[in-house]
Protein backbone atom coordinates (compact mmCIF):
# COMPACT_ATOMS: atom_id res chain seq x y z
CA UNK A 1 0.00 0.00 0.00
CA UNK A 2 2.93 2.13 -0.24
CA UNK A 3 2.43 3.25 3.81
CA UNK A 4 4.07 5.97 5.33
CA UNK A 5 7.17 4.68 7.74
CA UNK A 6 6.59 6.92 10.62
CA UNK A 7 3.66 5.64 12.40
CA UNK A 8 6.21 2.72 13.54
CA UNK A 9 9.15 5.03 14.09
CA UNK A 10 10.93 4.90 17.51
CA UNK A 11 10.45 8.39 18.22
CA UNK A 12 6.83 8.40 17.75
CA UNK A 13 6.55 5.17 19.40
CA UNK A 14 8.68 5.88 22.48
CA UNK A 15 6.80 8.90 23.49
CA UNK A 16 4.10 6.33 24.64
CA UNK A 17 5.13 4.25 28.05
CA UNK A 18 3.18 1.12 26.94
CA UNK A 19 5.99 -2.00 26.19
CA UNK A 20 3.74 -4.18 23.93
CA UNK A 21 3.36 -0.50 21.71
CA UNK A 22 6.52 -0.09 21.85
CA UNK A 23 7.67 -3.82 20.65
CA UNK A 24 5.42 -4.07 18.38
CA UNK A 25 6.70 -1.14 16.61
CA UNK A 26 10.33 -2.23 16.85
CA UNK A 27 9.16 -5.41 15.05
CA UNK A 28 7.81 -4.08 12.45
CA UNK A 29 10.42 -1.71 11.98
CA UNK A 30 13.12 -5.12 11.80
CA UNK A 31 10.59 -6.47 9.22
CA UNK A 32 10.50 -4.20 6.96
CA UNK A 33 14.16 -2.55 7.40
CA UNK A 34 14.97 -3.40 4.07
CA UNK A 35 11.68 -3.12 1.99
CA UNK A 36 11.30 -0.55 -0.40
CA UNK A 37 8.09 -0.25 -0.74
CA UNK A 38 7.53 2.11 2.18
CA UNK A 39 7.49 5.55 2.20
CA UNK A 40 9.01 8.40 3.79
CA UNK A 41 6.69 11.04 4.80
CA UNK A 42 9.90 13.46 5.30
CA UNK A 43 10.58 12.84 1.06
CA UNK A 44 6.95 12.32 0.13
CA UNK A 45 5.21 15.27 1.98
CA UNK A 46 7.66 17.38 3.69
CA UNK A 47 10.43 18.28 1.06
CA UNK A 48 9.97 19.76 -2.53
CA UNK A 49 6.38 20.48 -2.37
CA UNK A 50 6.56 24.29 -1.81
CA UNK A 51 4.26 24.52 -4.73
CA UNK A 52 1.83 22.29 -3.39
CA UNK A 53 -1.40 23.34 -2.32
CA UNK A 54 -3.41 20.40 -1.76
CA UNK A 55 -1.55 17.32 -1.18
CA UNK A 56 -3.47 14.86 -3.28
CA UNK A 57 -1.93 11.83 -0.73
CA UNK A 58 -4.46 11.27 2.44
CA UNK A 59 -1.58 13.06 4.93
CA UNK A 60 -2.94 10.75 7.58
CA UNK A 61 -3.76 7.13 6.15
CA UNK A 62 -6.60 4.42 7.75
CA UNK A 63 -6.86 3.47 11.32
CA UNK A 64 -6.02 0.11 10.22
CA UNK A 65 -2.79 0.78 8.67
CA UNK A 66 -1.21 3.68 10.87
CA UNK A 67 -2.70 2.56 14.48
CA UNK A 68 -0.88 -1.06 14.23
CA UNK A 69 1.58 -0.29 17.32
CA UNK A 70 -1.48 1.31 19.34
CA UNK A 71 -3.88 -1.92 18.20
CA UNK A 72 -1.63 -4.49 18.74
CA UNK A 73 0.13 -3.48 21.53
CA UNK A 74 -2.20 -4.14 24.16
CA UNK A 75 -2.85 -7.68 22.53
CA UNK A 76 1.02 -8.70 23.38
CA UNK A 77 1.01 -7.36 26.66
CA UNK A 78 -2.45 -9.36 27.27
CA UNK A 79 -0.67 -12.56 25.78
CA UNK A 80 2.45 -11.89 27.91
CA UNK A 81 0.04 -11.27 31.05
CA UNK A 82 -2.11 -14.57 30.10
CA UNK A 83 1.22 -17.02 30.09
CA UNK A 84 2.45 -15.58 33.57
CA UNK A 85 -0.66 -16.38 34.82
CA UNK A 86 -1.43 -19.78 33.56
CA UNK A 87 1.96 -21.04 34.28
CA UNK A 88 1.60 -19.72 37.60
CA UNK A 89 -1.71 -21.44 37.93
CA UNK A 90 -0.60 -24.61 36.58
CA UNK A 91 2.52 -24.70 38.90
CA UNK A 92 0.01 -24.05 41.94
CA UNK A 93 -1.50 -26.44 44.79
CA UNK A 94 -5.31 -26.56 43.43
CA UNK A 95 -6.52 -29.13 45.84
CA UNK A 96 -8.98 -28.76 48.13
CA UNK A 97 -7.79 -29.38 51.34
CA UNK A 98 -4.79 -28.69 51.41
CA UNK A 99 -3.16 -31.41 53.67
CA UNK A 100 0.02 -30.00 55.49
CA UNK A 101 1.74 -33.30 56.39
CA UNK A 102 4.74 -31.90 58.16
CA UNK A 103 2.23 -29.87 60.57
CA UNK A 104 -0.63 -32.27 60.65
CA UNK A 105 -3.12 -30.05 59.56
CA UNK A 106 -5.71 -29.80 56.86
CA UNK A 107 -6.95 -26.56 55.24
CA UNK A 108 -10.46 -26.26 53.54
CA UNK A 109 -10.41 -23.33 51.16
CA UNK A 110 -11.07 -22.75 47.40
CA UNK A 111 -7.90 -22.75 45.67
CA UNK A 112 -9.89 -25.13 42.85
CA UNK A 113 -11.49 -21.74 42.14
CA UNK A 114 -11.07 -20.67 38.48
CA UNK A 115 -11.38 -17.19 38.88
CA UNK A 116 -7.74 -16.53 37.25
CA UNK A 117 -8.23 -18.65 34.30
CA UNK A 118 -11.61 -17.62 33.64
CA UNK A 119 -10.59 -13.73 33.79
CA UNK A 120 -7.49 -14.22 31.41
CA UNK A 121 -9.26 -16.26 29.07
CA UNK A 122 -12.27 -13.50 28.81
CA UNK A 123 -9.11 -10.95 28.34
CA UNK A 124 -7.50 -12.96 25.91
CA UNK A 125 -10.57 -13.75 23.70
CA UNK A 126 -10.97 -10.25 23.78
CA UNK A 127 -7.65 -9.00 22.40
CA UNK A 128 -7.78 -11.92 19.22
CA UNK A 129 -11.11 -10.84 18.86
CA UNK A 130 -9.77 -7.35 18.22
CA UNK A 131 -6.49 -8.63 16.15
CA UNK A 132 -9.43 -10.51 13.99
CA UNK A 133 -11.16 -7.06 13.13
CA UNK A 134 -7.87 -5.42 12.28
CA UNK A 135 -7.32 -8.42 9.76
CA UNK A 136 -10.36 -8.04 8.38
CA UNK A 137 -10.17 -4.07 8.35
CA UNK A 138 -7.13 -4.67 6.39
CA UNK A 139 -8.19 -7.40 4.30
CA UNK A 140 -11.23 -5.15 3.46
CA UNK A 141 -8.96 -2.50 2.67
CA UNK A 142 -7.29 -4.20 -0.20
CA UNK A 143 -10.34 -5.84 -1.46
CA UNK A 144 -11.94 -2.44 -1.72
CA UNK A 145 -10.77 -0.63 -4.24
CA UNK A 146 -12.46 2.62 -3.57
CA UNK A 147 -10.04 3.15 -0.52
CA UNK A 148 -6.63 1.60 -1.48
CA UNK A 149 -6.90 2.85 -5.54
CA UNK A 150 -4.14 0.72 -6.93
CA UNK A 151 -5.81 -2.57 -6.88
CA UNK A 152 -8.82 -3.96 -9.18
CA UNK A 153 -11.69 -5.26 -6.92
CA UNK A 154 -11.73 -8.01 -4.55
CA UNK A 155 -7.97 -8.57 -5.78
CA UNK A 156 -9.44 -9.95 -9.00
CA UNK A 157 -7.30 -11.32 -11.08
CA UNK A 158 -9.26 -12.75 -13.79
CA UNK A 159 -12.13 -10.86 -15.77
CA UNK A 160 -14.27 -8.45 -14.11
CA UNK A 161 -18.06 -9.30 -13.91
CA UNK A 162 -17.50 -12.74 -14.68
CA UNK A 163 -14.42 -14.00 -11.52
CA UNK A 164 -15.28 -13.54 -8.01
CA UNK A 165 -11.19 -12.78 -7.02
CA UNK A 166 -11.47 -12.67 -3.37
CA UNK A 167 -14.95 -11.61 -3.21
CA UNK A 168 -16.27 -14.99 -1.69
CA UNK A 169 -14.00 -16.11 0.81
CA UNK A 170 -14.42 -12.40 2.30
CA UNK A 171 -17.55 -13.40 3.48
CA UNK A 172 -16.48 -16.02 5.09
CA UNK A 173 -13.86 -13.53 6.71
CA UNK A 174 -16.15 -11.20 7.83
CA UNK A 175 -18.67 -14.08 9.30
CA UNK A 176 -16.20 -15.49 11.37
CA UNK A 177 -15.22 -11.90 12.98
CA UNK A 178 -18.74 -11.51 13.38
CA UNK A 179 -18.53 -14.49 15.47
CA UNK A 180 -16.06 -13.70 17.17
CA UNK A 181 -17.16 -10.46 18.32
CA UNK A 182 -20.33 -12.61 19.65
CA UNK A 183 -18.28 -14.79 21.41
CA UNK A 184 -16.31 -12.12 23.19
CA UNK A 185 -18.86 -11.88 25.90
CA UNK A 186 -17.73 -12.39 29.39
CA UNK A 187 -17.82 -15.84 31.15
CA UNK A 188 -16.26 -14.47 34.13
CA UNK A 189 -19.24 -12.51 35.32
CA UNK A 190 -21.41 -15.24 34.57
CA UNK A 191 -22.37 -17.16 37.33
CA UNK A 192 -25.15 -19.78 37.83
CA UNK A 193 -25.19 -21.14 41.41
CA UNK A 194 -25.36 -24.83 42.01
CA UNK A 195 -24.86 -28.02 44.72
CA UNK A 196 -27.90 -26.92 46.70
CA UNK A 197 -26.13 -23.43 46.57
CA UNK A 198 -23.28 -23.80 48.11
CA UNK A 199 -21.28 -23.15 44.96
CA UNK A 200 -22.32 -19.91 44.71
CA UNK A 201 -20.39 -18.22 42.77
CA UNK A 202 -18.34 -19.83 40.85
CA UNK A 203 -15.72 -18.66 37.65
CA UNK A 204 -17.18 -20.27 34.11
CA UNK A 205 -13.44 -21.01 33.67
CA UNK A 206 -13.96 -24.27 31.75
CA UNK A 207 -16.46 -22.25 29.34
CA UNK A 208 -14.25 -19.20 29.10
CA UNK A 209 -11.65 -21.54 28.27
CA UNK A 210 -13.20 -23.50 24.98
CA UNK A 211 -14.64 -19.89 23.81
CA UNK A 212 -11.72 -18.37 24.13
CA UNK A 213 -9.96 -21.57 21.95
CA UNK A 214 -12.82 -20.98 19.22
CA UNK A 215 -12.03 -17.81 19.33
CA UNK A 216 -8.33 -18.82 18.57
CA UNK A 217 -8.56 -21.00 15.48
CA UNK A 218 -11.60 -18.48 13.97
CA UNK A 219 -9.02 -15.81 14.20
CA UNK A 220 -6.06 -18.13 12.22
CA UNK A 221 -8.56 -18.19 9.54
CA UNK A 222 -9.21 -14.41 8.84
CA UNK A 223 -5.25 -14.03 9.27
CA UNK A 224 -4.91 -17.10 6.41
CA UNK A 225 -7.69 -15.43 4.33
CA UNK A 226 -5.80 -11.76 4.48
CA UNK A 227 -2.43 -13.31 3.68
CA UNK A 228 -3.81 -15.19 0.47
CA UNK A 229 -5.00 -11.55 -0.32
CA UNK A 230 -2.32 -10.23 -0.08
CA UNK A 231 -0.06 -12.05 -2.06
CA UNK A 232 -2.15 -12.16 -4.68
CA UNK A 233 -2.17 -8.86 -4.52
CA UNK A 234 1.54 -8.27 -4.02
CA UNK A 235 1.23 -10.79 -7.90
CA UNK A 236 -1.00 -8.14 -9.19
CA UNK A 237 1.08 -5.26 -8.50
CA UNK A 238 4.35 -7.32 -9.34
CA UNK A 239 6.20 -5.78 -6.62
CA UNK A 240 7.86 -9.18 -5.45
CA UNK A 241 11.17 -7.52 -5.66
CA UNK A 242 10.33 -4.37 -3.62
CA UNK A 243 9.15 -6.30 -0.53
CA UNK A 244 11.66 -7.04 2.59
CA UNK A 245 13.38 -10.31 3.07
CA UNK A 246 11.45 -11.26 5.79
CA UNK A 247 7.89 -10.53 4.23
CA UNK A 248 9.63 -12.34 0.75
CA UNK A 249 9.91 -15.56 3.18
CA UNK A 250 6.33 -15.64 4.25
CA UNK A 251 5.65 -14.95 0.62
CA UNK A 252 7.47 -17.80 -0.85
CA UNK A 253 5.87 -20.30 2.06
CA UNK A 254 2.40 -19.41 1.54
CA UNK A 255 2.84 -19.23 -2.71
CA UNK A 256 4.21 -23.26 -2.39
CA UNK A 257 0.96 -23.81 -0.97
CA UNK A 258 -1.56 -21.60 -2.84
CA UNK A 259 -1.30 -20.93 -6.61
CA UNK A 260 -1.84 -17.87 -8.46
CA UNK A 261 -5.16 -17.92 -9.47
CA UNK A 262 -7.34 -15.73 -12.50
CA UNK A 263 -10.01 -18.53 -12.58
CA UNK A 264 -12.33 -18.97 -9.45
CA UNK A 265 -11.35 -21.67 -7.27
CA UNK A 266 -12.79 -23.75 -4.33
CA UNK A 267 -10.99 -21.83 -1.57
CA UNK A 268 -11.84 -23.50 1.65
CA UNK A 269 -8.57 -26.10 1.07
CA UNK A 270 -6.27 -23.65 0.43
CA UNK A 271 -7.52 -21.63 2.77
CA UNK A 272 -6.90 -24.00 5.46
CA UNK A 273 -3.74 -25.28 4.31
CA UNK A 274 -2.80 -21.73 4.89
CA UNK A 275 -4.08 -21.65 8.35
CA UNK A 276 -2.30 -24.59 9.21
CA UNK A 277 0.77 -23.07 7.89
CA UNK A 278 0.59 -20.06 9.86
CA UNK A 279 -0.28 -22.27 13.29
CA UNK A 280 2.73 -25.06 12.89
CA UNK A 281 5.40 -21.98 11.61
CA UNK A 282 5.99 -20.40 14.53
CA UNK A 283 8.95 -18.88 13.89
CA UNK A 284 7.60 -18.11 10.09
CA UNK A 285 8.64 -14.28 10.23
CA UNK A 286 12.20 -14.35 12.01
Amino acid sequence: MNAYDDHLSLELNNSKKHEGQREIAKLLRTHLHDSSLTRSREHHLYNNNNEVSIFEDKVQECYSLRCVPQILGPVLDTLDNTEKILLEEVNSANDNPIVDVKNKQVYHGGNFHGDYVSLEMDKLKLVVTKMSMLAERQLNYLLNPNLNNILPPFVNLGKLGLNFGMQGVQFTATSTTAENQMLSNSMYVHSIPNNNDNQDIVSMGTNAALITKKVIENTFEVVAIEMITIIQAIEYLDVKDKMSSKTRKIYKGIREIVPKFKEDVVMYPYVNKVKDFIINNENIAK
